[in-house]
C-alpha cells in the first residue's frame, strides 16, 4: 500500500489510460456502432428535415441572427442526439461487463472508485465527440455550415455535454442489473429525453403548443446540453445552459458513484437477492 501512494500519480494515469485505451479499441473494433451512431442524425437530416422545411419555418432566435433553414437550426439537436445516444451505449456496455464480471474487477482496484467511473465516463466521451465530428463533417458536405471556428469553440462544449449525457447513462446502469432491463429502459428514457427537448424545435414553439410542453423542454437537462452546443457553434456563450449543464452532470455522476458503491449500491442488492 506504501508503495502504491508512492507512485499513485503514475496509478492514476497508467489506469486512466488503460480504461480509455480499452473503450477506443472496443470502438474501433465495432465498426456497426459508429455508422449506427451517424444513420440516426443523419436520416434525421436527410430525411425528416427535407419534409419539415416548408412547415416549420425558424423565425430569428439567438444565437442566429437571420432567418434560417430548419436544417442548419437541428444539426445541434442531432449533434447532441449522437451523444445521448453513445451515453447510454457506454453505459450498456457497463451493464454487460458487470454481468461478465470485468466490472466487478475494475471497482476493486485500490484506485476510488469516483475515479475509476470518472476514467470510464471520459472514454465514453472522448468517442461520442468523435461520433459528433464525424456527423458535423457530413454535415458539412452536406451543405449545413457553421462558422469555421465554430468548430473548435464547440469542443469544451461537446465535453460538458457529452460527460453528462454519460453520467446519466451511468446512472441508470447503477440501478438495473440485467442486460435485457437496461435496453428497455433505455428506449423509455431516450425518446421522451429526445422529444421533449429543444433540439427538433426551439422553445418558444413549444409554448404554442402547450404550456406543460413548455414546462418540459425548459427543465429537461438535455435542452440545455444543446443549446450549450448550438450557442458554441455559433461563437457564443450560453452561461444558464452552462450552469444547468455542469449541474446536472454532478447530480449524474454523484448519483453514479452512490449507486456502484458496494456496500450501498447494486453490489448490495444483489447480494442481498441471492
Amino acid at each position: 500500500m506504501t508503495a502504491f501512494v508512492h507512485n499513485a500519480p503514475a496509478h492514476y494515469a497508467r489506469a486512466l489510460g488503460g480504461i480509455v485505451g480499452r473503450e477506443v479499441l472496443r470502438f474501433v473494433h465495432q465498426r456497426e456502432r459508429f455508422l449506427s451512431a451517424l444513420v440516426r442524425p443523419l436520416l434525421w437530416l436527410f430525411v425528416f428535415a427535407a419534409g419539415f422545411r416548408a412547415a416549420l419555418g425558424i423565425a430569428i432566435t439567438p444565437p442566429y441572427e437571420t432567418y434560417i433553414p430548419y436544417e442548419v437550426y437541428i444539426v445541434p439537436g442531432l449533434a447532441g442526439m449522437v451523444q445521448l445516444f453513445n451515453g447510454m451505449q457506454s453505459s450498456l456496455s457497463m451493464v454487460y461487463d458487470r454481468e461478465m464480471g470485468s466490472m466487478r474487477m475494475l471497482l476493486v482496484s485500490p484506485l476510488p472508485r469516483w475515479f475509476l467511473l470518472t476514467a470510464k465516463l471520459l472514454a465514453g466521451t472522448a468517442v461520442s465527440i468523435l461520433q459528433v465530428y464525424a456527423f458535423l463533417a457530413v454535415a458539412w458536405v452536406y451543405g449545413v455550415q457553421a462558422p469555421p471556428l465554430g468548430y473548435v469553440t464547440v469542443l469544451p462544449a461537446l465535453v460538458v455535454s457529452g460527460l453528462m449525457l454519460g453520467a446519466l447513462g451511468m446512472l441508470l446502469s447503477s440501478a438495473i442489473r440485467q442486460l435485457e432491463n437496461f435496453a428497455g429502459v433505455m428506449n423509455f428514457v431516450i425518446f421522451p429525453t429526445f422529444f421533449l427537448s429543444t433540439a427538433l424545435y426551439p422553445l418558444w414553439k413549444m409554448q404554442e403548443a402547450g404550456e406543460l410542453l413548455y414546462v418540459l423542454c425548459t427543465v429537461n437537462p438535455f435542452s440545455q446540453a444543446v443549446e450549450l452546443i448550438r450557442f458554441a457553434l455559433y461563437l457564443d456563450v450560453n452561461l444558464p445552459a452552462l450552469g444547468w449543464t455542469v449541474l446536472a452532470l454532478a447530480v449524474f455522476l454523484g448519483g453514479a458513484v452512490y449507486g456502484y458503491n458496494p456496500a450501498r449500491g447494486f453490489l448490495a442488492r444483489k447480494a442481498g437477492g441471492e
